[in-house]
């Protein structure tokens, strides 16, 4: 499977706090850059993992200005989706104004619609902007998991060019990558250039290889903060065909998925950035900082995984 426009590896980035809580804004732009130094293809601001739901529209906003700024060359993905369709609308136009290259909209969450319901949500949001749309399928933080059946119409919308895929199993990624195979490619766009009409990425770093195995193009990665180069390397080893040192790279990295995750996103990856001497400040609440347990545990698998 070729590359979008997106490259392979998406870094859904963090959000560096100052010690007020406020939005540190030069320490995010030296993060994007960071970032993109270290392998990174696209970086997404403001997704999860950016804290998205502590964080103000004007926040924000400042937010896709500044990394914007940081990395002119860079494809930037900014999260707006919201649980209402008229807001997400509004503020992905404010998005698009700010000069983003594309979007990262979430299913709607808490008020669980049904599935034709997902359906007009993202189409509604496709249709009132000028930008490519990945659709964010996270039904463990948003309550509702859109079926592949939706994701597929979706894909014959011009602008619905991605999935970001953060599921408990591979089964729904193979049925949607099968289906897929029945919706003609757009050939407009540089979004397209793998000549499917919706890529797949994984959401979550441990399913990355599982998922490219069924046809998958990369992933929106946590990890890849702190073990950018070796991701990449997994990745393009499997495309190459060196499915052998691919996975030799997936097993070695794998105590690390782990460890970021052994408490909420993204408490434990701001945690590590600060162990490999980038400190990017706290969480906001309801999230709490690491505790000194859980820095030294890091920390051990970190030095373990070759990262530290």
């Amino acid at each position: 499977m070729k590359s979008s426009g997106f490259g392979r590896l998406m870094t859904a980035m963090v959000t560096p706090m100052g010690p007020e809580g406020e939005v540190d804004f030069e320490r995010a732009g030296e993060l994007a850059c960071r970032l993109v130094a270290q392998g990174t293809d696209s970086v997404v601001v403001c997704g999860t993992t950016g804290e998205s739901p502590t964080l103000s529209h004007d926040e924000k906003l400042r937010l896709f200005q500044v990394v914007r700024q940081a990395i002119p060359g860079t494809p930037l993905v900014a999260g707006t989706g919201s649980n209402c369709t008229r807001s997400t609308v509004e503020f992905s136009k404010k998005a698009q104004d700010c000069g983003v290259d594309a979007l990262l909209v979430v299913a709607p969450y808490y008020n669980k619609p049904p599935q034709e319901g997902l359906y007009a949500h993202f189409k509604a949001v496709a249709e009132a902007v000028d930008l490519p749309i990945v659709v964010y399928n996270i039904p463990g933080r948003t309550g509702v998991e859109i079926s592949p059946g939706v994701l597929a119409r979706l894909a014959e919308i011009p602008n619905v060019v991605a999935v970001k895929q953060s599921l408990p199993g591979l089964d729904p990624v193979s049925v949607l990558s099968a289906r897929l195979k029945e919706v003609p490619a757009q050939v407009s766009g540089p979004w397209t250039r793998s000549g499917r009409a919706m890529e797949i990425f994984s959401g979550d770093d441990s399913a990355t290889l599982p998922m490219m195995a069924v046809g998958g193009v990369g992933v929106v990665s946590v990890a890849s903060h702190v073990a950018g180069p070796a991701i990449q390397q997994m990745m393009q080893a499997f495309v190459a065909g060196r499915v052998e040192e691919a996975t030799g790279l997936h097993l070695r990295l794998l105590p690390l998925f782990t460890a970021l995750f052994a408490t909420t996103n993204p408490i434990l990856v701001k945690a590590a950035l600060g162990l490999q001497g980038f400190p990017v400040g706290g969480v906001r609440l309801p999230l709490l900082e690491a505790t000194p347990e859980q820095r030294e545990t890091l920390s051990r698998v970190m030095e373990q995984v070759g990262v530290l």
